[in-house]
């Protein structure tokens, strides 16, 4: 046990100081310190000095250490519900991306549209003493504990009290969606429905709106589904064993569309001729040549750089009123959607 307790000292004792990398260097612990903390007041010079002596001798600033001197951890914690959908990691990018400008580190965990995930999943990134939270997601029940501990930015779901919230115009972009198809002389269109969130509710509120406004009323269809591609799968063939079936389907979201045009394929109905489709958040799925799918655009990477910005400044000022941020989505046309069958 001795010579194991010798051991580690020794490898304690090996491990660089802040103050090995200042004399390394030639300046003070204090200068060193401001250049690991990211600090825009010190010159170029001086900071390529003293990074070059702390790669040299291996040198990583305590975290913990230096979290308990600033009284925070410079740690943000984002909960998404999906890894696999696209939108997300877009979203993701333009978070991080406006995070670490303002020097934040971000920790990512999916919920998995899972109430109980959700849940551990925030009350994880609190054990951790995040100095926010990034919700994009469905809500858990444990959030408005968690607002009252640490600044929170819900984004997509409005129903939400006591935090800021980022959201698209869900009901504008199921409208663009349905007059789109309207004006290519379909009358026969169907809508797939997320899993349950406010988003899918809204979305499906403007397609119902939007039909009953083109005077379609008697044939508004809705399916019940989820976000994901076998969901729309599965709605799909339920949807195109219909008789008459719709000519075209109006989905919640990307994922959900490569689902319907996998159940077309598999029926032998051609895409835009037989059917046609819409998806939902633009992502790069669907500008994917051999898909091309017509969807609605949610500006991901700007409603991630927006939740960045609303989250800082809550940290600055928690005493701030909050704010809800509603962006506007756009339609963008591809090979997915066509005139109408006879």
């Amino acid at each position: 046990m001795a010579a194991e307790d010798e051991r580690r000292e020794r490898a304690v004792a090996a491990k660089p100081t802040i103050r090995n990398v200042a004399e390394r260097a030639g300046v003070s612990k204090s200068l060193v310190s401001l250049v690991m903390r990211g600090s825009p007041h010190v010159s170029e010079h001086r900071r390529q000095a003293v990074l070059k002596a702390a790669r040299e001798l291996g040198y990583r600033p305590n975290a913990v250490a230096r979290s308990l001197v600033e009284g925070r951890t410079r740690l943000i914690g984002a909960l998404v519900a999906d890894l696999h959908n696209p939108f997300f990691a877009e979203f993701l990018d333009g978070l991080q991306e406006s995070l670490h400008g303002a020097g934040l580190r971000m920790l990512v965990g999916s919920g998995r549209w899972d109430p109980h995930f959700e849940a551990e999943a925030v009350e994880a990134f609190l054990e951790m003493r995040v100095d926010g939270l990034v919700l994009l997601s469905v809500v858990p029940d444990s959030l408005k504990e968690a607002a009252k501990s640490v600044p929170v930015v819900v984004v997509g779901e409005r129903d939400v009290e006591g935090v800021d919230i980022v959201v698209d115009d869900d009901e504008l972009g199921a409208r663009l969606a349905v007059d789109h198809l309207v004006g290519l002389g379909h009358d026969r269109i169907a809508h797939i429905e997320g899993a349950p969130s406010t988003t899918a509710h809204y979305r499906r509120i403007g397609y119902e709106s939007a039909m009953r406004s083109h005077r379609l009323d008697d044939r508004i269809i809705v399916e019940p589904g989820d976000f994901t591609e076998d969901g729309g799968y599965r709605a799909a063939r339920k949807l195109l064993s219909r008789d008459p079936r719709p000519t075209a389907i109006f989905a919640p979201n990307d994922l959900v569309a490569t689902g319907v045009l996998s159940a077309a394929d598999e029926l032998g109905l051609h895409v835009p001729e037989d059917i046609s489709i819409v998806g939902y958040d633009n992502t790069h799925l669907a500008a994917i040549r051999h898909v091309s799918l017509t969807s609605v655009d949610q500006p991901r990477r700007d409603m991630g750089r927006v939740a960045a910005e609303r989250l800082c400044a809550r940290i600055d000022d928690p005493l701030r009123d909050t704010l809800q941020t509603l962006v506007v989505p756009h339609l963008v046309i591809r090979s997915t959607t066509g005139r109408a069958p006879r």
